[in-house]
This record gives structure tokens, sequence and C-alpha cells, in this order.
């Protein structure tokens, strides 16, 4: 199983997946994201990155977030992020 590499300490790592179908059929409720696993940043779909980075895998979006992992800083797509030219 893949695992997250971001050098900071965590929750247990959740269970990564090869395709955005094991992925929904893990946990069909909730939002799949991409996480680059390098980095420990995920994407969702429509961004640019989503299943494009070098190192990555599709993950449950609330196991990532239990996990400690993150979306990134400016993310239009996301909750709880500031979108860029935000003045929050």
């Amino acid at each position: 199983m893949l695992t997250p590499s971001t050098g900071s300490p965590r929750a247990a790592s959740p269970p990564l997946f090869d395709t955005e179908v094991q992925a929904h059929e893990h946990c069909p409720a909730d939002v799949i994201v991409w996480l680059n696993t390098a980095t420990g940043i995920y994407y969702v779909k429509g961004m640019r990155w989503y299943g494009n980075t070098t190192n990555g895998a599709y993950i449950c979006r609330a196991e990532a977030d239990k996990a400690g992992l993150r979306s990134p800083v400016f993310c239009r797509y996301c909750p709880n992020t500031k979108a860029a030219g935000s003045s929050n």
C-alpha cells in the first residue's frame, strides 16, 4: 500500500488507491481527492493537479483530513480554504 511521505508526524496513514473507482468503493459517501504523496497536499476533481502528479494516489477526503493531510492554501474548490484573490 502507498503511504504519504511528507516528513511530518500524523495519525495513522489512511488507505491510498490506484484508481478513483477503488477509492469510491471504500468510501462511497465521501469526496475522492488526489493526494500528492510527496507533499501531503490533496487536490479535488477539477483542479489542475488532480490525478496529475508524479507521485500520488486517490484517497477519501475525510480520511485525508483526519490524517492531517491538506488541500492547497489557495483552493477555490475546497471548503475552509481561501480562494486566490480573497480578502479573508
